[in-house]
C-alpha cells in the first residue's frame, strides 16, 4: 500500500503550471514538523515536495498561501531524468497529491472545513436511542451537560432532545 497523510506548512505560494497538453499542475513544498526536539529543544521539520493535478492543484492554489497549514493525502512517486547539463540521471520523490483540505480555521472561509474532492452526502437516517439495558446507555456524559431523552417513537421538532441538524 502506498499512501501518505502530511500535515504541513507551505513554503510558498503555489503555481498553477499547464503541461504540453495543457493539463493543469502545481509543484509546491510543504513544511512537516518532526515529532522530537533536537539537542537545542527547536523542531525539525522535512520539506516534503508535492504536486498535485487539475481540479485538486487549483483547489490549492485558490485558498491557500504561503504559510497556511494544509492537510494532504496521496502516495509517493518517484521519477527520474536526464540532467542536459551534467548528463547524469537525476531522481525525484515527491507526494502525488489526492487530496487536499484546511487544517486551521483561518484558512477556510466562514471557518468551515472544506476539502478538495467532492463527498457525497450521507444518507439520511433515524437515531436510535440505546434501550436501557446496553452499555451506551449507562455510560457517563460530559461534566455540567444534560441530555433529554427523546419522546417515544424518536425526535420530534420543538421537544426535548431535538438535533438541530439531520444526522
Amino acid at each position: 500500500m502506498n499512501k501518505v497523510e502530511l500535515v504541513g506548512r507551505l513554503t510558498k505560494d503555489p503555481e498553477i503550471k499547464l503541461t504540453s497538453n495543457q493539463t493543469q499542475f502545481c509543484n509546491f513544498t510543504v513544511a512537516v514538523d518532526r515529532r522530537f526536539k533536537d539537542q537545542n529543544g527547536q523542531r525539525q521539520a522535512d520539506f516534503i515536495n508535492c504536486v498535485a493535478w487539475r481540479q485538486t492543484a487549483v483547489f490549492i492554489q485558490k485558498y491557500f498561501r504561503k504559510g497556511n497549514r494544509i492537510g494532504l493525502v496521496g502516495s509517493i512517486q518517484t521519477r527520474s531524468y536526464d540532467d542536459q547539463a551534467s548528463g547524469q540521471k537525476r531522481f525525484i520523490t515527491e507526494v502525488v497529491v489526492d487530496e487536499a483540505e484546511f487544517v486551521e480555521s483561518s484558512g477556510a472561509p466562514g471557518g468551515d472545513a472544506y476539502r478538495s474532492e467532492p463527498v457525497a452526502p450521507a444518507p439520511t437516517q433515524s437515531f436510535n436511542p440505546p434501550s436501557a439495558d446496553s452499555i451506551a446507555a449507562s455510560a457517563p456524559t460530559a461534566p455540567n451537560m444534560q441530555i433529554d431523552a427523546p419522546a417515544p417513537g424518536g425526535f420530534e421538532e420543538g421537544q426535548p432532545g431535538e438535533l438541530p441538524f439531520e444526522i
